[in-house]
């Protein structure tokens, strides 16, 4: 019997929340075709997998056994897939560099630079990822190395350089209340929207929303993007202010917005991350090696990294 591997992801989302609604949000599915998807595995199997109630999804003895199984079968099936995309990077002789574009900065070339003088046959693939992962594609082994901010969820399960630290500033429609202030308290925010990232993103979400520095207060939001381009024109549209590095008032810079320090709130770091496994890779370790060099070659100059 063939079961897609779309389906028994679903399957475990369900389980894992007791809901429909929970699962299909986590899963950016509708409630509906998740619940079609449901019945067709159940079809498939010929077993019923959950009980249906007021209280949520109650998982049947089938269902269980599947539960107990599908978590492995679908981590051992994605370790396979990253290690046959390693293996073909290493066969190209490609290094795939996952980012994050508030990782990016004025050093990623030089970074790219000196790699490609320490590996010449070798060729550095760049890849942005949406602040939806902010992994940067490590957690899907879509990257062998990546450029990401920190914290973000699972970073302790990963190895990682700090490579800079850097104030965290706000950004502002520039005819806000605030944006002729030279220096903002981050008490003067609490009640503003933010413009914020997924709600899956955890705790990297709550660092950009400043969470630890709102006494329990909720933050209100008032749009969630994804991308670079879209935060930038809901807090030219008025729909919110954000929380971002410093370096973002030149990488980011636009008419309709303007970025000023924050006080109360502490700094952001970018860091280099890689897998256990990738660690031991030498091309993996040249490309941390040149981070690290161009950091260090920078010490005493500001934010230049």
């Amino acid at each position: 019997m063939d079961v897609d591997t779309r389906l028994l992801r679903y399957f475990v989302a369900v389980a894992e929340e007791g809901s429909l609604t929970r699962a299909a949000e986590r899963l950016y599915v509708s409630q509906p075709a998740l619940t079609k998807q449901i019945k067709h595995l159940e079809a498939q199997l010929g077993a019923r997998l959950f009980t249906r109630s007021k209280a949520g999804m109650t998982l049947t003895e089938p269902g269980r056994v599947l539960a107990e199984r599908a978590p492995r079968l679908l981590a051992d099936l994605g370790r396979a897939l990253q290690e046959v995309k390693a293996a073909v990077g290493r066969e190209e002789r490609v290094l795939r560099v996952g980012y994050l574009a508030s990782a990016a900065n004025e050093s990623t070339r030089p970074i790219v630079e000196e790699f490609t003088r320490r590996r010449p046959d070798w060729r550095v693939a760049m890849r942005q990822a949406a602040w939806s992962d902010p992994t940067a594609g490590l957690a899907a082994g879509d990257v062998d190395v990546a450029l990401v901010r920190l914290p973000f969820p699972g970073q302790e399960h990963l190895r990682v350089d700090v490579l800079l630290t850097e104030p965290r500033w706000v950004a502002l429609p520039a005819d806000h209340r605030l944006a002729g202030r030279e220096t903002i308290a981050f008490e003067e925010l609490l009640d503003e929207p933010f413009v914020a990232a997924p709600a899956e993103t955890g705790a990297w979400r709550d660092f950009w929303l400043a969470a630890d520095a709102r006494g329990g207060r909720p933050a209100r939001i008032g749009a969630v993007v994804d991308q670079p381009d879209d935060w930038l024109s809901a807090i030219d549209q008025g729909q919110g202010v954000a929380l971002a590095p410093e370096s973002a008032a030149r990488f980011y810079a636009r008419p309709g917005v303007v970025y000023r320090p924050v006080t109360g709130i502490g700094p952001t770091r970018v860091g280099v991350a890689r897998t256990p496994a990738a660690d031991t890779d030498p091309v993996v370790r040249d490309f941390v090696r040149c981070c690290t060099h161009i950091r260090d070659a920078d010490t005493g100059q500001s934010h230049t990294w």
